[in-house]
């Protein structure tokens, strides 16, 4: 393990942390999911360090982290009282309005099946490529672009409802 896991850390916790929490639109359980990763990883830091890309196999190691069955439960709890919070919430003009709109975004997203909020994120937040994020989902580049189509999709209809307007 040594310096070389430690300055990794130390470099990468937050750019963990953040793509974890938009992913999981949960502050407390993406830092769950990313300690539960990084203490695997850092028992195979010899191997994953010598890779050419370790980060972005440590955020594939925190998405299927994500994306496994054991999280299942808790991401829909938490989707389920994101949506419902979004919906009784009335928009306000205040300071806030950004802190509120990214908030509001997150319910809107946490409701979009796991891999195609996985890849949403991945494209919009953490600005990857179609290959990148084949990379780190484990599927081919046309599978991420029919997910990102579908989570569009998705969250245009549902805006469309959300505001009234009949398609």
């Amino acid at each position: 393990m040594g310096d070389g896991f430690d300055q990794f850390v130390a470099d990468r916790i937050d750019r963990l942390l953040a793509y974890a929490t938009a992913v999981t639109c949960d502050k407390h359980l993406a830092q769950d999911i990313v300690q539960d990763v990084l203490l695997r990883a850092a028992r195979k830091w010899d191997r994953i360090g010598a890779m050419d890309a370790p980060y972005l196999y440590v955020k594939r190691m925190v998405t299927n982290e994500y994306l496994s069955w054991r999280r299942l439960k808790a991401s829909k709890t938490i989707a389920l009282e994101r949506a419902e919070l979004a919906q009784r919430t009335p928009p306000v003009a205040d300071p806030a309005d950004a802190h509120a709109e990214r908030d509001a975004m997150r319910a809107r997203i946490a409701v979009l099946p796991r891999k195609q909020r996985a890849a949403l994120v991945l494209r919009y937040y953490e600005d990857c490529t179609d290959a990148q994020i084949a990379q780190v989902l484990g599927c081919t580049e046309s599978t991420v672009r029919s997910q990102l189509s579908r989570a569009l999709q998705t969250l245009r209809t549902n805006e469309l409802t959300r505001v009234g307007v009949s398609q």
